[in-house]
């Protein structure tokens, strides 16, 4: 089986060494050795350290190493849309097995490549593009293909942990757990994709595709980075029994007209201590999978690096020779089920909303009138006084109100009445609660 690397990166270098250290169990584990037939970069002169390989392979033509007739697989590990898209196509419809980690692309238009793939008779696997080297999108589309999910929530971006389980360990702001995690290399330079949630939205769309076979692009999940999230949030949510992550939440279930839809949002959250993602700390992933035969299950591991995602990327690799090799394709996308997606005002969440308010009578029953006229029901109050206040004044207090359950569009409009009274010097923070507490 002879393969088309495109990208020798930090992920491409490590399927490159894995390729040449696990040959021997590699080649007996598919039937036939693995071969390298060519490695696309984009500059030849690129110190990328020792790589047991020939460096005549390498070339910067990636169209004409994919069109070649003695490539069998495709694997691509360079990301971004384009030009990656159109190599993928084009192996696709000539029949050649894909391995891709571009999570970015699948999300963006995953459909033209499972087309491509269905055209030309060919395997697209992609297990590395979601959770590095933990084991979730086979479970989802082949070990669960006979349930029926109906809830994934996960932590799916290892720097945005990293980031507020040093907040929630320190009691460090957001810009200092950022630098922290900059210094250590969890961070970008420029880190906009992860910590406005863009990377965990791709993913929440290629999980939600799977679990309820149905298209999802990245264009249809709402998404909240965690650039907002203040010491003080974290200090709030310890002080329920609670933490906060950012979460991807992919969920089925009936739109406001009795329509089943789902629903599939990215933001950061507060959570129970109890619940099984709590304790996911550092920059490790998480995935909470619900269905309705097999019930509650967790898949946890290292979602990011070198290593594990060449692990993933390497494990898809064998499975496509091996189909390949004995004349057989995988099943293809399952998106029979074609559901809508539900706007994010109809998800139904709670939230966590702190209030700076004038500190006297009347006030509580002011804020909570807010409340009944959204039809927003109140679980719990805390107040507590502030130091000076908005305006400066001595008199003014903390007000720490939890919701139950309600529609987020009831919920938002609540929170943009509460700007509005007088009583109410400013809004310090609203917050979304998940799981019982």
């Amino acid at each position: 089986m002879r393969l088309a690397l495109l990208g020798c990166g930090t992920v491409g270098a490590e399927v490159v060494r894995l390729l040449h250290e696990q040959a021997t169990d590699l080649a007996a584990r598919i039937g036939a050795p693995l071969e390298i037939a060519g490695i696309a970069v984009r500059r030849l002169g690129r110190d990328r350290g020792p790589l047991p390989v020939d460096p005549s392979l390498f070339t910067t033509d990636a169209l004409s190493l994919v069109k070649r007739d003695d490539v069998d697989v495709v694997v691509e590990v360079v990301g971004g849309i384009e030009p990656a898209r159109t190599w993928l196509v084009e192996a696709l419809r000539a029949g050649k097995s894909v391995v891709t980690a571009n999570k970015a692309l699948l999300a963006e238009d995953g459909g033209t490549l499972h087309d491509a793939a269905l055209d030309g008779g060919a395997d697209l696997y992609y297990e590395a593009a979601v959770a590095g080297a933990i084991p979730l999108l086979r479970p989802l589309r082949e070990s669960l293909h006979g349930d029926t999910i109906t809830r994934v929530t996960g932590i799916v971006n290892g720097t945005t942990n990293f980031i507020l389980s040093a907040m929630d360990a320190t009691g460090a702001g957001f810009a200092e757990a950022l630098d922290e995690a900059t210094e250590l290399g969890y961070a970008e330079a420029d880190p906009t994709a992860d910590v406005e949630g863009f990377d965990a939205a791709a993913k929440a769309a290629i999980l939600a595709s799977l679990a309820f076979h149905s298209r999802v692009g990245a264009a249809d999940v709402y998404r909240e980075g965690i650039t907002e999230v203040t010491a003080a949030d974290v200090a709030s949510a310890k002080a329920m029994g609670c933490t906060i992550k950012l979460l991807c939440i992919a969920a089925r279930g009936l739109d406001s007209t009795g329509t089943e839809s789902v629903s599939v949002r990215v933001h950061p959250a507060m959570i129970p201590l109890s619940h099984p993602l709590a304790s996911v700390g550092d920059a490790f992933n998480a995935v909470f999978v619900e269905a309705e035969a097999a019930g509650q299950l967790m898949f946890y591991g290292r979602g990011a690096g070198g290593s594990p995602t060449a692990s993933a990327v390497l494990g898809d690799v064998v499975a496509v020779a091996r189909n390949r090799l004995a004349g057989v394709r995988a099943a293809s996308e399952s998106a029979y089920a074609a559901l809508p997606v539900r706007p994010i005002g109809e998800a139904v969440t709670r939230y966590h909303i702190s209030l700076d308010v004038a500190d006297r009578p009347g006030v509580l029953a002011g804020v909570a009138g807010v409340f009944a006229r959204h039809g927003v029901s109140i679980a719990t109050v805390r107040q507590a006084p502030a130091a000076g206040g908005p305006a400066g004044r001595g008199d003014d207090a903390v007000l720490v109100i939890v919701t139950h359950a309600a529609p987020d569009a009831a919920l938002a409009a609540t929170v943009e009445e509460l700007r509005g009274l007088d009583i109410v010097g400013s809004i310090a923070s609203v917050l979304r609660v998940e799981g019982s507490l």
